[in-house]
């Protein structure tokens, strides 16, 4: 045992010398987005005010008008809903597309197959009750080539009738690589030349301040996602954003509420400081889980495993995904994790049917805000190839120790 702690102490070393630049390089996009998040709640005029509980139907409620002036701000977008009555990243990108799209309207995936549970709203792997394919809306999709957009290809599948195109930032449970927002606007360019009026719509979930610009700043129309991902800091305690064109987005909000009240409504509770708070943090706490995912990817690639991204890969979200071969291998590495957990530290994840989910999950996840993913977590499908998918940390020295555990549980 003392001879194993000795050479993961060595390894530990090594990985963080080699990673140094890496490092670098993500404190310095946390230094800008902190400066662009900085100066619009300066512009803004941010206020204690802007803090305060409401109830009931919330009419007026100055703070959640503030903050979607925010976001749009930060954005550099038309328009922008963040609200707690959001449940999950998949309940506000529901929202987008039940929002936008009518019957007989085709929606798009050109990134390959959607994540399980957004194959679930989209209903085209099974009769969902209530999916996009009850109510009439057509769905196709363009697979990938090695893991990546067949941007050649977009020309042969978009076509005038195209109403949407989904865009999935994030890997999802699969190994394909994430988009980068660079990615993103070679993508928006080649639709936008074959569809004008076709609607780009990014799901942002796990991506927010990994990079300088966000989609909207390079041709996305309207990107939703989660704040209990990046850009809620680690504080929010629930909820979920849109942001966009302002007519896309007030589409959305008559689905979120109903039609003739959109975004006019919706009791913060007791949250609002939390939301602004989280998100003045966010780009900091980004920072810390992309740390931790680049000192993830380096000692597991010196043990031999395959990991993706790779340790000096550039990054468009917060994952590490890591094969490790075996279920046995995937059920210790998210035990490890949730024992080296601030929270329930004496649980032991078991693989269960997650609801919208196919195949069996297991999940670490001792977090204080149930499933918040920007705090360090680990999760995934007892399928083939057995990859694990690590995320977050709200403080890289935390995920540091549970990376090496865990690394320690697979050897």
């Amino acid at each position: 045992m003392k001879g194993l702690i000795k050479i993961f102490s060595e390894l530990k070393k090594e990985v963080l010398a080699e990673i140094h630049e890496n490092f670098c390089r993500v404190e310095e996009i946390s230094e800008f987005n902190t400066l662009k998040v900085l100066n619009a709640m300066r512009k803004l005029k941010i206020s204690d005010a802007h803090f305060k509980t409401s109830t009931g139907y919330a009419y007026g409620d100055i703070g959640r008008e503030k903050l979607d002036e925010l976001f749009a701000e930060i954005f550099h977008a038309e328009s922008a809903l963040v609200r707690t009555q959001f449940v999950s990243g998949t309940h506000a990108l529901a929202t987008v597309l039940f929002g936008i799209l009518r019957p007989n309207d085709e929606i798009i995936s050109l990134t390959g197959e959607p994540y399980d549970t957004m194959q679930t709203v989209i209903g085209y792997k099974n009769n969902s009750p209530g999916s996009l394919k009850e109510f009439g809306i057509t769905y196709r999709e363009m697979n990938l080539i090695d893991g990546k957009v067949n941007i050649d290809g977009i020309k042969n599948f978009v076509t005038s009738k195209t109403k949407m195109v989904l865009i999935q930032r994030s890997r999802g449970y699969s190994m394909r690589k994430t988009l980068t927002t660079s990615d993103i606007e070679k993508i928006c360019t080649e639709v936008k030349k074959i569809n004008p009026h076709c609607v780009t719509f990014v799901d942002n979930c796990y991506g927010e301040f990994v990079e300088k610009f966000e989609p909207v700043e390079v041709g996305a129309d309207i990107i939703a996602g989660s704040l209990i991902k990046n850009i809620g800091g680690g504080l929010a305690p629930t909820g979920g954003y849109i942001v966009g064109k302002k007519n896309l987005v007030e589409l959305a909000s008559y689905r979120l509420t109903a039609p003739g009240m959109g975004n006019e409504l919706g009791a913060s509770l007791g949250t609002p400081r939390l939301l602004y708070q989280g998100l003045f943090l966010a780009p900091h706490v980004t920072a810390q889980a992309l740390k931790s995912a680049i000192f993830a990817a380096g000692i597991f690639s010196k043990l031999g495993f395959k990991t993706s991204p790779a340790p000096d890969e550039i990054r468009g979200d917060i994952i590490q995904a890591i094969e490790l071969g075996s279920a046995e291998k995937l059920i210790n590495f998210c035990r490890a994790i949730q024992s080296y957990s601030p929270v329930d530290s004496f649980a032991a994840p078991e693989a269960w049917d997650m609801p919208g989910y196919d195949d069996k999950i297991i999940m670490a996840a001792g977090t204080f805000v149930q499933g918040a993913s920007i705090e360090l977590s680990a999760d995934g499908p007892l399928r083939e190839p057995y990859a694990v998918y690590l995320q977050g940390g709200l403080t890289f020295e935390h995920a540091l120790t549970a990376i090496l555990k865990a690394a320690e549980s697979c050897v």
